[in-house]
C-alpha cells in the first residue's frame, strides 16, 4: 500500500505522527498489514493551492491509499469508515472533514522491489 495524505501544509506539519499512526493502525487492523509496512506521503499545501468548499474547515485532509486488487467490498467498506473517523479523532475534527478514495490496481501493474508484484510472495494476505 502507498498512502498519500493531502491538507494544509500547517494543519499536516501539526498533526503528522496523529494522521500516520491513525492511517497505520487501521490498515493493520482491517488489512492485515504488517507493523514494519508503513509508506506514507504527506503532501502539505500553501491554503491558495488548497481549494475546497468552506465547510471542509481548515482540518479538510484527503487520503489515497494505492493498493492491490482482491480485498472484499466490506473490508474496503470497514477500512474506509474506519479512516474517516479514527483520523478525524486523531485531530480533532468532524468526520465530514476527513476524505479517503481506495484506489486498487492489479499486481501485475505494480513494479516493487526489483520484481513485478505478481511475483512476490507477501507476508500478508490481499484477498480479504
Amino acid at each position: 500500500m502507498q498512502v498519500k495524505i493531502y491538507g494544509e501544509k500547517s494543519h499536516l506539519t501539526r498533526h503528522r505522527a496523529a494522521i500516520s499512526d491513525a492511517i497505520h493502525r487501521a490498515n493493520q487492523d482491517i488489512m492485515g498489514l504488517p507493523d514494519d509496512k508503513r509508506f506514507h506521503r504527506l503532501i502539505g499545501l500553501e491554503p491558495e493551492d488548497f481549494i475546497h468548499p468552506a465547510d471542509r474547515g481548515d482540518a479538510y485532509t484527503i487520503i489515497e491509499i494505492l493498493m492491490f486488487e482482491g480485498r472484499s467490498r466490506s473490508t474496503c467498506r470497514r477500512l474506509l469508515e474506519r479512516l474517516m473517523s479514527d483520523v478525524a479523532a486523531a485531530i480533532g475534527c468532524d468526520v465530514e472533514a476527513v476524505e479517503v478514495t481506495l484506489i486498487e490496481t492489479p499486481r501485475a501493474n505494480w513494479g516493487i522491489r526489483g520484481k513485478v508484484a505478481d511475483q512476490l510472495t507477501l507476508n500478508y494476505d490481499v484477498e480479504t
